[in-house]
């Protein structure tokens, strides 16, 4: 009561307007209930680790986040364009992935691991052996995350979008076999990206594909997919120099490209949703947080 009294008696020393205001703002003592602690979180934390399929701005991972999981779970891109397994790690990407595995106060932590794309490069510092380097580098990548006291998840690659003689080329398959082998050995669920990509873009078809990219086609690469076999990328445009860049605010870009690989809004959107399908199947825990 004595409390109130104060309350009241400050407010009345306000301006009529400011007064008003003030009682508007807030509801007064005896109608608020009595305060007590909040129950502790549940909290999860979800860390994506791979390519620029992955990546912000040229892949999935972050509508994923944005979208696809509730608010107390803590959703991570590590994603970067042109790593692979190796190179990723001897960088040093991969143990700042781990330093955010081992982070304490959640109740579950999952690492979802996609790579292959750049595995399958011829440059110097990516590429591996489809049969040796590549499945080592995955059981390591486990070993280190269940180490770091998270769950690890084998995400199969994202599909090309490339097309012969009107089917869909799926030039990752083997690589996503290799995966699922990992993942049986291991016992370790597995996203099927590669598998439910590759269906939706059979679905889609060659030309309709095409708006999942960066980038729109030129009018030749459309009648290329029109007539069932898609025209080789073309290399991607050179970002614009920094004298056309404004001086202020942010200063980063993103080269916008059209291939039958990376992903624009649309196709992000898209693969975002079949990785949520998939993660709540083959993670059943885990569903309760994903959003569809």
């Amino acid at each position: 009561m004595l409390r109130t009294m104060i309350t009241l008696a400050a407010l009345a020393a306000l301006p009529g307007a400011a007064f008003a205001q003030a009682l508007e703002a807030q509801p007064s003592l005896e109608k608020r209930e009595k305060r007590v602690d909040a129950p502790p979180i549940t909290a999860y934390k979800i860390i994506l680790v791979g390519d620029s399929t992955m990546a912000p701005g040229s892949g999935w991972a972050s509508v994923f986040c944005a979208y696809h999981v509730k608010s107390n779970v803590a959703c991570l891109n590590l994603g970067r364009g042109g790593r692979s397994t190796r190179s990723y790690r001897a960088e040093g990407s991969w143990d700042i992935a781990m330093g955010e595995a081992r982070a304490a106060g959640y109740a579950r932590k999952y690492v979802l691991i996609q790579f292959a794309h750049n595995d399958q490069s011829t440059k110097a510092e990516r590429w591996t052996d489809l049969n040796t380097d590549f499945p080592a580098n995955l059981r390591q990548m486990v070993l280190d995350v269940r180490a770091a006291g998270a769950v690890p998840v084998l995400v199969t690659p994202l599909s090309r979008r490339e097309f012969r003689n009107g089917r869909l080329d799926n030039t990752l398959a083997a690589w996503a076999d290799a995966i699922r082998k990992v993942a049986l050995e291991n016992k370790v669920p597995v996203v099927e990206l590669n598998r439910d990509s590759a269906r939706a873009v059979e679905q889609l078809g060659a030309v309709e594909s095409m708006k999942l990219a960066m980038a729109d086609p030129l009018a030749e690469e459309v009648a290329a997919a029109r007539a069932g076999t898609t025209l080789r990328p073309r290399p991607a445009p050179e970002a614009p120099p920094a004298s056309t860049l404004p001086r202020t605010g942010p200063r980063g870009r993103i080269v916008e490209k059209f291939d039958y690989t990376h992903l624009g809004e649309v196709g992000a959107k898209a693969m975002a949703k079949i990785v949520a399908y998939d993660l709540a199947v083959a993670v059943p825990e885990l569903s309760s947080q994903l959003l569809p």
